[in-house]
């Protein structure tokens, strides 16, 4: 059972069909205050992402109110907007388990329920994903159910939303995309479309003068049975004079609605039922505000109160816990600074990153050099051939994105930067097992996926002081395309600002000697072998730990160090074990004819849920402990002694 209490109306509502057979109309703005009440109490209380959802209350409860949910099917875009679908989905009463370990997701989730049509994390899918589950229903002869697609205006930033319009609007499919209008991804929205849309919504759009013109005119008797031939005269002199406001959608073959007011719930409700009888492709644009109903969301911060914690419900006050002792940095952080100190000296010096500016911490670049660091919204393919752009022309752009979001990207960092060797240094943030966004968000894959690249460095520091130098160390002439990724969270050093230094590509560095095997880490985990380190040398067994830095190019001189020497080793890495760090390591062992027990670990060949980054360390094999059990399998408990070296 819920610790939550919630209202009268919204505890009768299970399911949808309970909110379609049991609250009247005029009761649905009782049931949005109650439904938004509810996910105050909880998010206050347990965390998640907070006011996105708050925005779409009315729209969520119209949706499900309107259409015969899960028969007709909604894809939410992006899941953010989702936890009040969630609460009227069948999940109310272990909603209190949001991103909490194993419990539900924090967005939709096929396999968590079949009103979730479509697994989303990422941004910008809906619109294809809902074109081509209209298209195979309309294939399969199933030609009453509606597909809508549900999409914040951040996300219509991304090229691949304007893909699946440009497609859409030659299906022959009942289609409906929802454009949610509240100016907000995380961070404000940038671009020509958020100038477009807010000229649409302060000017008279086309179709309410439209709507206008027609009513009057049916209504002038002197026009007699030519009403509507001269209305149609008058709506396409109309449309030139409002082009601006009017042709975006409509020249893709989208007929258009709106704007109207996304928080009239009812009003919401008698349109949805009217675009239900419409044939074709619909878009309506839907006027929110994030964070609605909510004072200290509405008039604070946006990016602050997209994701807040825990926070004072009655007060709004932020819970803080403030600790006893200096705390590190956040990894992202560091790099906020450091790339700024680095373009105080190197004029040639700009970053970038796809609508993550305090994500990423750019945020104080754009602020301090505002002319030198561009955000491009949720455009990740946009972000490296515009980085590459650049580079061409010899600046040195660091390009800032999650290693989740980098996948999207794959092909520009390989066709457009790779091939030309242009010195965009990726740094990718998140990299590793990134905690309660789950699956959609960790980010497994980047030392995989960057080491097979030609041309490509691949770093990962061990602790803020490395990210610094590497930094550094990338933008110096010739380096040609370089990756750097560092984990979410903090690092591990409270007096980082050491100056900074080159460092040589491709040079590890021995932190412990040891004599019955050798540990070897690349990146942020490798604090984790200290402490498994220490614990091994209790036990008797005597471990060497290597700090090898680079997965691409490997330290080669230390790896023949480490083979002549050792017949057992283990790689590890917060990343997958299948083409990642350690098989980088045992290629190189199996190419030079070296014998050796070699065990790999890291986050195996599978999709991991969500949970804080320990459980998830420890559930993969990967932590403290795992390295501990993994060097008693190989060499048991024996006495023997190891040497800490500076």
């Amino acid at each position: 059972m819920s610790e939550f209490q919630a209202g009268p109306l919204l505890d009768q509502v299970v399911i949808p069909d309970d909110l379609r057979q049991k609250i009247k109309e005029e009761e649905l703005p009782q049931l949005c205050d109650e439904l938004r009440q509810y996910i105050v109490d909880v998010v206050s209380e347990k965390g998640g992402h907070f006011g996105a959802s708050l925005g779409v209350v009315e729209m969520t409860v119209a949706l499900h109110y309107v259409f015969n949910t899960p028969y007709d099917q909604i894809v939410w875009d992006v899941g953010h907007q989702a936890y009040g679908h969630k609460v009227l989905t069948g999940r109310r009463e272990r909603f209190h388990t949001n991103r909490v370990y194993k419990g539900i997701s924090g967005f939709p989730k096929r396999t968590e329920s079949e009103y979730d049509t479509f697994g989303v994390g990422h941004s910008s899918t809906s619109i294809s994903a809902a074109l081509g589950m209209a298209v195979a229903n309309r294939i399969q002869k199933d030609h009453d159910r509606q597909h809508i697609a549900v999409i914040g205006d951040g996300a219509m930033t991304a090229g691949l939303a304007f893909e699946g319009l440009n497609h859409g609007g030659v299906e022959d499919t009942d289609m409906i995309v929802i454009l949610n209008d509240n100016c907000m991804s995380i961070d404000p929205n940038v671009g020509a479309l958020k100038e477009y849309l807010t000229d649409v919504t302060t000017s008279h759009t086309y179709n309410k003068v439209k709507d206008e013109v027609w009513n009057l005119l049916g209504k002038m008797s002197k026009f007699g049975p030519n009403a509507q031939a001269v209305a149609q005269k008058v709506e396409n002199a109309v449309k030139g004079a409002l082009l601006k406001q009017s042709n975006l959608f409509e020249s893709l073959n989208f007929r258009y609605f709106g704007p109207i007011d996304g928080h009239d719930v009812e009003y919401m409700v008698k349109v949805l039922r009217d675009l239900k009888d419409i044939p074709g492709p619909k878009l309506l644009h839907c006027v929110t505000v994030k964070g609605k109903g909510y004072e200290p969301a509405e008039k604070g911060s946006a990016t602050k109160w997209h994701a807040p914690g825990l926070f004072n419900k009655d007060t709004g006050e932020i819970i803080k816990v403030v600790p006893k002792n200096p705390e590190p940095p956040k990894y992202q952080d560091v790099f906020g600074h450091t790339i700024i100190e680095l373009a105080e000296k190197n004029e040639k010096i700009v970053g970038v990153t796809p609508a993550m500016p305090s994500g990423c911490s750019l945020k104080y670049m754009m602020e301090a050099m505002p002319d030198r660091a561009f955000d491009v919204g949720i455009a990740e393919q946009h972000a490296v051939t515009f980085s590459a752009g650049m580079a061409s022309q010899g600046l040195v752009p660091f390009c800032n994105i999650y290693s989740s979001f980098m996948q999207r990207a794959y092909d520009s960092v390989i066709h457009d930067v790779a091939i030309q060797k242009l010195n965009v240094v990726f740094c990718l943030d998140r990299g590793g097992l990134v905690g309660a966004d789950g699956p959609t968000h960790h980010g497994a894959y980047d030392l995989a996926y960057m080491r097979c690249i030609p041309n490509m460095i691949v770093a990962a520091p061990m602790n803020e002081e490395e990210l610094r130098n590497m930094m550094y160390t990338a933008q110096q002439e010739n380096m040609g395309p370089f990756s750097i990724r560092y984990p979410r969270g903090k690092g591990v050093m409270t007096d980082w600002k050491t100056p900074l230094k080159a460092m040589k590509v491709g040079q590890g560095r021995r932190i412990r000697t040891g004599e019955d095997l050798a540990i070897l880490t690349v990146g942020h985990i490798g604090n984790l072998a200290i402490d498994a380190s220490a614990e091994l040398e209790s036990k008797g067994i005597s471990a060497a730990h290597y700090d090898m830095r680079w997965v691409k190019p490997l330290d080669e001189i230390m790896l023949h160090e480490v083979f002549g020497k050792f017949k057992k080793v283990i790689t590890v890495e917060d990343g997958t074990v299948q083409g990642g760090f350690g098989s980088a390591v045992t290629e190189f062992m199996a190419e030079h004819g070296y014998g050796a027990q070699v065990i790999r670990l890291g986050v195996p060949d599978e999709f991991i849920e969500h949970g804080t980054q320990p459980q998830l360390y420890r559930e993969c094999g990967y932590d403290a402990q795992a390295m501990v059990e993994a060097a008693v399998k190989m060499v048991g408990e024996k006495s023997a002694s190891s040497k800490l070296v500076g």
